[in-house]
C-alpha cells in the first residue's frame, strides 16, 4: 500500500489530543489519590457509576484490536464476525443476573480471589497465573500490535518493533503513576470518541458509494451477509456459534480480570448491573458502524495484502482533513488507555493474589509500589511478544484462538462453583490442572502432530472450547463426589440458589420499570433477537 501523507492540521490535532488527555489523566490521578489506599488505586475506591462502567467496558473491548480485527474479518469472511458482538450482550445479561451480585457482595479485588473464597488458595494461584498470561500475550500484546499497524501507516519509515517499543514506553510511564480511576475516566472519553470515529467512517464509506445501500447487498456474496453459517463454514459454523462463542464470551466478560475489574469498582450492585447491560447494548450498533464498513471496504479495496489493513486503509483514504486527525487521535490515545488498563489489571493480580498473600504485613503504599515494578516487567514481555501476532492471518482470529484454548477449564470451574454446591476445592483444582494438561495435548495435536488425533486436529477452533469444557467437567464432578463436600456455611455466599432469586424479586417490587434490570435485560434481548433474525 502507498505511503500515507498526513496533513499538518491532522498531526497537530493528534499531538494536542494525546498530550492533553494524558496530562488530564495524570492530573486527575494525583488530585484524587494523594492518600490513596490499594482499594483506591486498584478499584477506584468502589465508587464508579453505571455510565462510566458501561462505556469503559465497551471502550476496553472495542479498542484498536477490535476495530482492526472486526473490520478485517468482515472484509475476508463477512458479517458472521458480528456474532461475537451480539452474543456479548447475551453473555452480559447472564453475567449481570447470576454472577455479578456475588462478585460485588464478596468485596474481592480479583477473580482468582473469588475462586479462593469458593474453593481454596490453589485455584486462586492457578487462575491468577493463567489470567496474567492472558493479559500479557492476548490483551496487551494484541493492543500493541494493532496500534502499531495504524501508526506505521503514518510513519512508514519506522519498523514494527520500534513502534511497539515507543507505545509501550509511553504507556508504561502513564500507567505507573495512574490508578484505575484515572484509567476509567480517560477510557470513557476514548469510548465516546471511538464510537464517533466509527460513525464518521461509516458515513464517508457510504458517501464513497453514493449511499447506494442496495449495491452492498448486490455486490456482496449472499453467504457473507448471513450471521448463521452452515457447519461447513470455516470461520463460524452454527454449532460453534451456539456452544463455542458463549463459552468464550463468558470467560472474557465474566471471569477475565481485565474486564471484570471495572464492574468490581461499582458503587453498588444496581450500578454494576446497569453498567454491564449498557455495555452490551453499546455492542449492537457495531454491525453497522464497524462490521459493514469492512464489507464496503471489500468493494472499494478488494486486493489488500492483509485483511487487517482494511480499517486503517479506509481511515486514511476516506476521511477528510480534520476529521481524520480527530479519529486517529482517538485511536492512538485508546491504544495507550487500553494498554494502561490491561497493565493495571496485571499489577492488581500480581499484587493482590501473590504478593499480599506471601507478605501479608505490607502497607498499602508498598503494595502499590510492587505492582508498579511488575508493570514494567509486563510491558517488556508484551512488547517482545506482540510482533509475533503478524504470523496470524487475522488479528481477531488470533485473539479468539488463544482464548479458545485457555478459557474452558476456568469457565467450567466458575459455572460448577456457582450452580453446584457439591463441587469442592479438590475437584476444582483437579479440573483446572487436568483441563490444562488436556489443553497442552490439544495444542500438540493441532499444531505439532495432527496425525495423532485427526478429529481433534481439524475440528473448527470454536468447537475445541466445548470439548475442553466437557473434559474439565468430567474431572471435577467425580472427584468432588469422591471427596468430602465443602462446609455449607463456607460456600453459602458464593453459590446461587432460588432463595436469592426470591429475595431479589421482593426487593424489586415497586421499582420503576426503567430502573428494573430484569426489564432492561428482556428489552435488550428482544432487540438482539430481531437484529439476528433479520440478518440470519
Amino acid at each position: 500500500m502507498k505511503d500515507i501523507v498526513i496533513s499538518p492540521i491532522d498531526i497537530t490535532i493528534i499531538l494536542v489530543y494525546i498530550v492533553g488527555i494524558t496530562l488530564w489523566g495524570l492530573a486527575y490521578s494525583r488530585k484524587k489519590t494523594k492518600n490513596k489506599t490499594h482499594e483506591d488505586y486498584f478499584l477506584a475506591g468502589r465508587k464508579m457509576t453505571w455510565p462510566i462502567i458501561g462505556i469503559t467496558l465497551y471502550a476496553a473491548n472495542m479498542g484498536s484490536p477490535a476495530l482492526v480485527g472486526l473490520a478485517g474479518d468482515a472484509y475476508s469472511t463477512g458479517i458472521s464476525v458480528f456474532n461475537y458482538e451480539w452474543m456479548a450482550l447475551v453473555v452480559l445479561v447472564f453475567f449481570a443476573i447470576f454472577f455479578l451480585p456475588f462478585y460485588l457482595r464478596s468485596k474481592v479485588y480479583t477473580m482468582p480471589e473469588f475462586l479462593q473464597r469458593r474453593f481454596d488458595i490453589r485455584s486462586r494461584y492457578y487462575f491468577s497465573f493463567i489470567t496474567l498470561v492472558g493479559n500479557i500475550i492476548i490483551d496487551t500484546a494484541g493492543i500493541l500490535y494493532s496500534g502499531a499497524i495504524i501508526v506505521k501507516m503514518v510513519f512508514p519509515s519506522l519498523e514494527l518493533w520500534q513502534i511497539v517499543a515507543i507505545l509501550a514506553l509511553i504507556t508504561a510511564a502513564y500507567t505507573i503513576t495512574g490508578g484505575l480511576s484515572a484509567v476509567m475516566y480517560t477510557e470513557a472519553v476514548q469510548g465516546v470518541l471511538l464510537m464517533l470515529g466509527a460513525v464518521f467512517l461509516t458515513f464517508f464509506a457510504l458517501q464513497k458509494i453514493n449511499f447506494d445501500i442496495p449495491r452492498i447487498f448486490a455486490e456482496t456474496p449472499k453467504s457473507m451477509l448471513s450471521l448463521i453459517r452452515p457447519m461447513s463454514d470455516k470461520s463460524m459454523p452454527w454449532l460453534g456459534l451456539v456452544i463455542g462463542v458463549p463459552l468464550l464470551g463468558f470467560y472474557f466478560w465474566g471471569t477475565n480480570q481485565f474486564m471484570v475489574q471495572r464492574v468490581l469498582s461499582a458503587k453498588n450492585t444496581d450500578h454494576g448491573r446497569w453498567g454491564a447491560l449498557f455495555a452490551g447494548v453499546l455492542k449492537l450498533p457495531g454491525l453497522f458502524i464497524v462490521v459493514f464498513p469492512g464489507i464496503i471496504g471489500r468493494m472499494l479495496y478488494p486486493n489488500l495484502p492483509s485483511p487487517d489493513l482494511i480499517y486503517p486503509t479506509m481511515l486514511f483514504n476516506l476521511l477528510p482533513v480534520g476529521i481524520l486527525g480527530i479519529v486517529l487521535a482517538g485511536l492512538i490515545a485508546a491504544i495507550s488507555s487500553s494498554i494502561s488498563a490491561t497493565l493495571n489489571s496485571a499489577s492488581t493480580l500480581m499484587t493482590m493474589d501473590f504478593v499480599s498473600n506471601l507478605r501479608p504485613g505490607l502497607k498499602p503504599k508498598q503494595l502499590v509500589r510492587i505492582g508498579q515494578i511488575f508493570t514494567g516487567i509486563f510491558v517488556i514481555i508484551s512488547a517482545a511478544w506482540s510482533p509475533l501476532i503478524a504470523d496470524f492471518s487475522s488479528l481477531f482470529k488470533y485473539l479468539q484462538m488463544v482464548l479458545a484454548l485457555i478459557s474452558p477449564p476456568v469457565v467450567a470451574v466458575f459455572l460448577l462453583g456457582l450452580f453446584w454446591k457439591r463441587s469442592n476445592a479438590t475437584g476444582a483444582f483437579s479440573g483446572l490442572i487436568g483441563g490444562f494438561i488436556f489443553t497442552l495435548f490439544t495444542v500438540y495435536v493441532r499444531f505439532i502432530n495432527p496425525a495423532a488425533f485427526p478429529w481433534l486436529a481439524h475440528i473448527q477452533f470454536l468447537l475445541v472450547a466445548p470439548v475442553l469444557l466437557t473434559v474439565t467437567a468430567f474431572i471435577i464432578v467425580p472427584i468432588s463426589l469422591l471427596t468430602p463436600p465443602p462446609p455449607v456455611e463456607a460456600i453459602a455466599n458464593y453459590t446461587w440458589s432460588r432463595k436469592f432469586f426470591k429475595e431479589e424479586s421482593l426487593m424489586l417490587e415497586g421499582t420503576p420499570w426503567y430502573k428494573n434490570y430484569r426489564f432492561q435485560a428482556i428489552a435488550a434481548l428482544a432487540v438482539t433477537f430481531i437484529l439476528v433474525y433479520y440478518f440470519r
